[in-house]
């Protein structure tokens, strides 16, 4: 790492933790959110909403600090870029949970829980990887993981779209909704993966 000669505002890294922390609990309430009774899923995803809210204040507060912070820990467009990554993901799992209860989905197929299952997992990496970002120590694992497990959401997602256009498997509106939930799963695995690549760039360039 290069030899710093001027003090830099380490705020940063506590708060791209603390967003990493809430992406758990989020995947957390999703996989609650899931397996639950169709009477149980409004408060779940409330719990969810309360938690995107709580990741969106993290996001202002590393806008705010951006915005006073005269010299950055590392590049300023990095740090936007890492903090909008972070707060997508749980956009899009949010989104999930909403059209879940907004459409009323009673039966879910399998491969749904197994989309939240690989977003815990990815999840819990990416919670672990970001209390390193302040040392660029031990970070390359972190993002060939997260590259795995996007993998294999692309691959749980082909098979649900398989089984959702398979002929008399589900009614037309009940494609229409599952194709929007299973979408927005889909979507926070690539926000995970958009995540690690820009933790990616941030150590090569620190390097």
């Amino acid at each position: 790492m290069r030899l710093r000669l001027t003090p830099r505002e380490q705020g940063f890294y506590p708060l791209f933790t603390s967003a990493a922390e809430l992406l758990v609990t989020g995947a957390d309430l999703l996989a609650r959110l899931v397996a639950a009774e169709m009477s149980e899923r409004a408060e779940l995803a409330a719990q969810l909403k309360a938690a995107e809210h709580a990741c969106d204040e993290i996001t202002h507060s590393v806008l705010r600090m951006l915005n006073t912070t005269f010299v950055t820990p590392f590049d300023r467009d990095d740090i936007y870029r890492l903090a909008s990554a972070l707060d997508d993901v749980m956009d899009a799992m949010e989104a999930a949970a909403e059209v879940l209860v907004l459409y009323h989905v009673e039966t879910l197929p399998a491969g749904i829980g197994q989309q939240v299952d690989v977003l815990r997992r990815t999840a819990a990496v990416t919670a672990e990887a970001m209390p390193r970002l302040r040392s660029m120590n031990g970070l390359e694992d972190y993002w060939i993981e997260v590259n795995r497990l996007e993998n294999e959401a692309d691959q749980v997602y082909r098979h649900l779209l398989a089984e959702l256009f398979t002929e008399g498997a589900y009614s037309v509106l009940d494609v229409l909704k599952l194709k929007e939930v299973i979408d927005d799963l889909e979507d926070a695995a690539d926000m995970f993966e958009k995540v690690a690549h820009q933790v990616e760039s941030i150590a090569l360039k620190e390097a």
